[in-house]
């Protein structure tokens, strides 16, 4: 095996972990696999023998990229802040496909990508890097150009964020299936006294439908029991899927896609609702695994 043949199989060894780190940072399949991508070409320019520890170097530059773009999106106000819901990553309701596991890890639901969204690029960054990949504050500090103290605070301002927004579904599955099962159908039905039974009184229902709404949010059990008759009554065709590893749904009308919605549920009722609207969005989304 010649050195670039060794170099590839030892970068392609890492690759799931620095997508789960990209993806963390950017909310994006798509941009996660443009940062990875731009770590193996500064790799392929790199003398590997002056790199006593691959992953860890790897790492720090999918960091670095993944910084630069989100500040990127900021500078150029293409997306401000919070105004938009991460790609999902869907599977079959039946199981997670392999690929999707390190992404998925850590329980990285469409609900705490949203509280990443809402946080600065050197928070996400301190966070994600530390809290999730266990990445010294020395190292994280040279990428933010910050002193580590100054890091740690970074990392422990987001942790609070974190913390104070508490987005863990219960851990039961099989709980979780069954309560996004009675609500699509009390939706479908108009059933209005399951609907409210099945919804938490402060639920929070966020839709992205594209430009240019953008984010849309909703609260309150009876706002959102409304919203959900409306969509009851659009003649869409919904197939159970697993939407970033908790129980979901995707939507079609007339063979086209619709929407993708991701449920929190917590306390055996419905928390949060992430709806993925955005026709632009939808497009770019890779939907054949439900065809498996």
């Amino acid at each position: 095996m010649n050195e670039r043949d060794w170099l590839t199989d030892r970068f392609e060894e890492q690759r799931p972990r620095l997508r789960a780190v990209a993806y963390r940072m950017l909310g994006s399949l798509t941009e996660a696999d443009d940062a990875v991508q731009e770590a193996w070409l500064r790799l392929s320019r790199t003398d590997a023998s002056s790199v006593d520890n691959l992953g860890a170097w790897l790492t720090t530059v999918v960091g670095r990229v993944s910084l630069n773009m989100l500040r990127s999106r900021r500078t150029r106000a293409e997306e401000p802040l919070g105004e938009r819901l991460p790609e999902p990553i869907i599977d079959r309701a039946d199981g997670t496909d392999p690929e999707h596991e390190a992404l998925l890890a850590d329980s990285v639901g469409l609900a705490l990508l949203v509280v990443l969204e809402e946080l600065t690029p050197a928070e996400r960054l301190a966070f994600v890097l530390h809290d999730m990949f266990a990445v010294p504050f020395d190292e994280i500090a040279g990428i933010v150009d910050r002193s580590p103290e100054a890091t740690r605070q970074l990392a422990s301002r987001a942790r609070r964020r974190v913390r104070a927004e508490d987005r863990m579904p219960d851990p039961d599955p099989d709980t979780q299936r069954e309560v996004v099962d009675a609500f699509l159908a009390a939706a479908r039905e108009g059933d209005f006294e399951r609907l409210l039974a099945i919804l938490d009184p402060d639920v929070v229902l966020r839709a992205d439908v594209g430009a240019p709404t953008g984010l849309r949010e909703i609260r309150g059990a009876e706002t959102v029991m409304r919203q959900a008759q409306t969509f009851g009554r659009l003649g869409l065709r919904m197939q159970r899927a697993l939407v970033n590893g908790v129980p979901g749904a995707v939507s079609t009308r007339e063979g086209r896609p619709f929407s993708v919605a991701a449920f929190t549920v917590r306390g055996g009722r419905i928390v949060e609702i992430d709806i993925q609207a955005d026709p632009e969005r939808l497009a770019q989304l890779d939907l054949t695994v439900l065809d498996a």
